[in-house]
């Protein structure tokens, strides 16, 4: 017997909207088990990574730093610039195709035990709810009301700890120190920053007060996805209907007709995060939290039957009890997976130790001197891409003519530093042909490196011809 205050599938449109139209707000019961503490200590592990990662140095730089301005982007010891497009590419890919083949083998694993919503929102937000509110009952509907200082209390709480997690997401930008620093300084000092961390807070205080498990059910694409990522060999939360059907209470008497294992107890219905009815087969709302397995194992573990009713397994493995874990996406999926992340490595380890690039100063094109050379001016920058100090000067190439001169040379640069090195390259009137000519300037450092720099010269139209100070 179904409990009355559960309604059926059909009386609603989503699981979390009415068929009038109104919001179905869930309030699910916290069902203890062997799944709710992996996901619980896999939740808390995430949380430190995410809070501790900025304060984490590796080779003078914090472990994770996006450094917008500068356009540089550090992971791990390694930084990416600009000109990296290639390795950013193929890093996304890499991580794509990655989730491709997870989601295949384990379905939405993901979205149950590490997305941010679901470990933000069942380990943070929802047990402080439940400290300050209380417990939902056993019929999952919500605890009375308490006082209202209590609610003010909690909204307090919920607005420290979204503080903190916008702040901790400022960091990863500019980095802990400043992040402290602006802190305690006046908002009209950093208005771009308190602006970044008051809009964060504001979504995360809706997100976490009002939509909740809306996120997941009706704004995730990745949950729209599944339709196409995942077949019936990968990994889902399903209930075994072979064994649970017909459902109902059993009744001792022998002329009763004998049902399967689901008692109709409604707790896993009760339980679930995002309000669904796992026996009405897989669902597009299911995030592969395990709530129901917990929920269900414990009334098997009371009536003395197996677990397992409710398991993490396959379509086709509930449907004919045979599994096959090889077919062709997961084969394919792990090859193109092994082909990026090798071009990412090799393309990694064969990267030069500077970045340089060759810029045009700005102002007049070229210069006609007194002596009649004419003088192109250039600015070089130089990114030490080493773990050590390099001494980088800036030369014309062997077979180039004329005469390079620069006052920022030698440019001495400490690990990840960058600097820029104004040159000057004075040419005779006939290298220029239709006001063009080009040469060649060679990058070189204290060690091995070497770069020649292709660089197209402005001057006079015509050969020897004078030209002024330019157009």
């Amino acid at each position: 017997m179904t409990h009355p205050s559960l309604k059926p599938p059909e009386a609603r449109v989503l699981p979390t909207l009415n068929q009038d139209g109104s919001r179905r707000w869930l309030n699910p019961r916290v069902s203890r088990g062997r799944f709710l503490n992996g996901r619980r200590a896999v939740a808390y592990v995430l949380l430190l990574l995410y809070s501790g990662l900025p304060w984490i140095e590796i080779g003078g730089k914090p472990a994770i730093h996006l450094d917008l301005p500068a356009r540089e982007f550090t992971f791990f010891g390694t930084t990416f610039l600009p000109t990296d497009t290639l390795l950013l590419m193929l890093l996304v890919g890499s991580i794509f195709v990655l989730i491709f083949q997870l989601t295949a083998l384990f379905g939405r694993v993901w979205c149950g035990w590490a997305c941010p919503q679901t470990v933000y929102l069942e380990f943070v937000y929802r047990p402080i709810e439940r400290l300050f509110d209380g417990p939902p009952d056993a019929l999952g509907r919500a605890p009375k009301p308490k006082a209202a200082w209590r609610k003010a209390a909690k909204y307090a709480v919920f607005l420290l700890v979204s503080l903190h997690l916008a702040n901790t997401f400022l960091a990863y930008f500019v980095g802990p120190a400043e992040v402290w620093q602006w802190s305690q300084q006046s908002p009209f000092e950093h208005p771009s920053a308190f602006l970044l961390v008051f809009g964060i807070t504001a979504m995360m205080m809706v997100d976490f007060s009002f939509f909740r498990e809306q996120t997941c059910t009706v704004a995730c694409p990745y949950g729209r996805l599944q339709s196409v990522l995942l077949d019936k060999q990968s990994l889902i939360v399903g209930y075994d209907k072979k064994r649970g059907e017909p459902r109902g209470k059993r009744n001792r008497s022998a002329a009763e007709a004998p049902k399967g294992d689901c008692v109709d107890c409604g707790m896993c219905v009760t339980t679930c995060p995002t309000g669904i009815d796992i026996r009405d087969g897989l669902q597009m709302e299911c995030v592969g939290c395990a709530q129901c397995i917990d929920a269900c194992d414990a009334v098997m573990d009371k009536l003395q039957r197996p677990r397992g009713l409710i398991r993490y397994s396959s379509q086709a493995a509930l449907e004919t009890g045979r599994q096959r874990l090889m077919r062709a996406r997961v084969v394919l999926y792990p090859v193109v997976f092994v082909v990026l992340t090798t071009l990412f490595v090799v393309q990694l380890m064969n990267r030069p130790s500077a970045e340089v690039t060759l810029l045009r100063a700005s102002g007049r094109p070229y210069t006609t001197m007194p002596d009649g050379r004419i003088r192109n001016d250039a600015q070089v920058r130089v990114v030490n891409r080493s773990k050590a100090a390099r001494s980088y000067v800036v030369e014309l190439g062997s077979d180039a003519e004329g005469t390079l001169v620069s006052q920022d040379l030698p440019l001495v640069l400490q690990p990840g530093e960058s600097g820029v090195a104004a040159v000057s390259v004075f040419s005779s009137p006939d290298v220029f042909a239709l006001g063009r000519g080009e040469t060649q300037l060679v990058v070189r450092d204290d060690d091995q490196f070497e770069r020649p720099l292709r660089y197209r010269l402005q001057g006079p139209f015509g050969a020897g011809k004078p030209g002024g100070d330019g157009p």
